[in-house]
């Protein structure tokens, strides 16, 4: 085996960046597959797979210098945390926010609604006691604010968040609510 090149180091560099670029794509896909943005994630995955197929030709081509290996590797991992951080920065999707509190608790409902946010809340029994269940489906991009108002609020609630996607019902009936105005139209 010969010593590093300028050309070897090139190709580290293009397969690390390429990977990079790739495993970011993919992890996005996930996400947006995962949110019901099945479109989207079919472009994401077309540019996935061509950009890891160039990534991988280039090391496939070089079998004898690890550099690549290594350089295919730590692009790989660079990529996942990278995509993660994406994904999260886009905060694409919404969430289910439970907020459980004690019935003597300050009011954390009408906190929320006021801050813009829309609150259902059923009594319930816990553990200790009587408790308010507060559930609210929000934006993943207004989580944090949410958090904020809680916190304000009584930072002693027990929280939990979960990803969902948007009921369906709502977008099914806002569809058939436009059919029937058409075919009204098309009546008259």
């Amino acid at each position: 085996m010969e010593g590093l090149t300028l050309d070897m180091l090139l190709g580290a560099l293009l397969i690390f960046a390429l990977r990079i670029v790739d495993v970011s794509l993919g992890t996005l896909r996930i996400g947006m597959l995962v949110r019901g943005k099945r479109r989207l994630a079919g472009v994401l995955s077309f540019f996935e797979s061509l950009i890891w197929l160039v990534a991988a030709a280039q090391v496939l081509g070089k079998l004898e210098s690890p550099i690549q290996f290594v350089a295919y590797a730590g692009g790989y991992a660079t990529g996942t945390m990278l995509g993660a951080n994406i994904e999260r920065w886009l905060a694409v999707g919404k969430v289910v926010l439970r907020v459980i509190v004690p019935v003597s608790a300050p009011d954390v409902q009408d906190a929320l609604r006021q801050a813009g946010f829309f609150v259902t809340t059923v009594n319930a029994s816990g553990r200790d006691g009587e408790v308010r269940v507060m559930f609210s489906v929000i934006a993943r991009k207004k989580l944090r604010a949410a958090l904020r108002v809680i916190e304000g609020t009584y930072p002693r609630a027990f929280i939990t968040v979960e990803e969902v996607t948007t009921a369906q019902l709502q977008e099914v009936a806002t569809r058939e609510d436009r059919l029937s105005r058409r075919f009204r139209m098309i009546r008259k």
